[in-house]
C-alpha cells in the first residue's frame, strides 16, 4: 500500500503491518499519510471482516519520530505540527479535518471508528503515539517483554492522539494520571494489570491472526452491529444504550446473515455469510 505499511487481505482478514522497522516504526509525516489512508480504504472495504495491526523490526512503534523534537526545538511556537503535512491550515491542532479529530489524533482513533473489530500485535515497545495507536484497537495482545508509557511529558507534551479519550475507558484515573504525569516505561505484565493488554502470549501476531479468522467466521452484520454498540456504550445514558441495543438487533434479525448463523449451525456445516 506504501513504504510504511503492508496490507494483505485474506478470507476476510486485513494483516496490516507499520513496514518502518529501522526506525522502529517511528512517526514520520509519511507514517501518519499511510496509517489514514489505509484506515479509509479498510473502512470502505466490505469484504473486510476483521483487521490484524502489527509492526515490523524490533517493535510495533516506538512513537514519533525524532526529527520533530528537533524541529520543535529550533522553530519554537512556529514549529510544524507532527503529522499534519498536506493539511491547507496553519498547523493549529484545535481544527478539525477528520470528522471529531485532527489529522494526528485520526492515525490512532481511525482504528476506533472501523466498522470491524481490530487486532493490535504489540512486542517491543509501544512509546507515546505507538501506545495511542494501538489504544485504538479493540484488542491489543502483548509479546513478554513489551514496554509501554505515556511518554508525551518527557518532550514537555500532553498526549493528543486520542489516548485521554481511550486509556479512561481501560484504565484506572489515578494510573491514568500517573503515567501520564511522569512518563514511566512500564511492562508487559503491569499492561495487563492495569487494562492496557488483552493478553499477553508468546507470538501475539499469530494468536491475532488466528482470532481475527474465527471472528471474521461469523456473522459480519452481527459483528458491525456488536461493535458500533460497544464503541458507543461509554458515550450513552442507560436508556440510550437500550435503545441502540433494540436499534441495531432490528437491523439484523431474521435478515440472511442471521438466517445463515442459525442453518449453518443446525446444519453442522461452515457458513457463507454475505458481506
Amino acid at each position: 500500500m506504501s513504504d510504511r505499511i503492508s496490507v494483505t487481505i485474506d478470507h476476510g482478514v486485513a494483516d496490516v503491518v507499520l513496514t518502518r522497522g529501522d526506525k522502529m516504526n517511528a512517526l514520520d509525516d509519511a507514517m501518519f499519510a499511510a496509517l489514514i489512508d489505509t484506515a479509509e480504504q479498510l473502512s470502505a472495504d466490505r469484504s473486510v471482516r476483521c483487521v490484524v495491526l502489527s509492526g515490523e523490526g524490533r517493535a510495533f512503534c516506538a512513537g514519533l519520530d525524532m526529527g520533530n523534537f528537533g524541529k520543535m526545538a529550533e522553530a519554537g511556537d512556529k514549529a510544524p505540527t507532527p503529522g499534519s503535512a498536506g493539511e491547507d491550515d496553519t498547523g493549529r491542532l484545535e481544527k478539525r479535518t477528520h470528522g471529531i479529530a485532527n489529522r494526528p489524533q485520526y492515525a490512532a482513533w481511525a482504528w476506533r471508528e472501523l466498522p470491524m473489530p481490530v487486532i493490535a500485535a504489540v512486542h517491543g515497545v509501544a512509546f507515546g503515539g505507538g501506545l495511542q495507536i494501538c489504544l485504538g484497537a479493540d484488542m491489543r495482545y502483548l509479546a513478554p517483554g513489551t514496554r509501554m508509557s505515556v511518554m508525551e511529558i518527557k518532550w514537555g507534551l500532553v498526549p493528543d492522539m486520542a489516548g485521554t479519550q481511550i486509556m479512561r475507558h481501560l484504565v484506572r484515573d489515578d494510573i491514568v494520571r500517573e503515567l501520564t504525569y511522569t512518563g514511566r516505561i512500564f511492562s508487559a505484565e503491569e499492561a495487563l494489570d492495569y487494562g492496557f493488554a488483552t493478553r499477553i502470549v508468546e507470538d501475539p501476531r499469530a494468536l491475532a491472526l488466528e482470532t481475527a479468522r474465527d471472528i471474521a467466521n461469523k456473522s459480519p452484520s452481527a459483528i458491525r452491529g456488536a461493535k458500533h454498540l460497544l464503541t458507543q456504550a461509554p458515550l450513552l445514558s442507560p436508556a440510550e444504550g437500550l435503545l441502540l441495543e433494540s436499534v441495531e438487533q432490528d437491523k439484523i434479525i431474521g435478515k440472511p446473515n442471521q438466517v445463515e448463523s442459525i442453518m449453518s449451525n443446525l446444519e453442522k456445516r461452515a457458513p457463507n455469510f454475505q458481506d
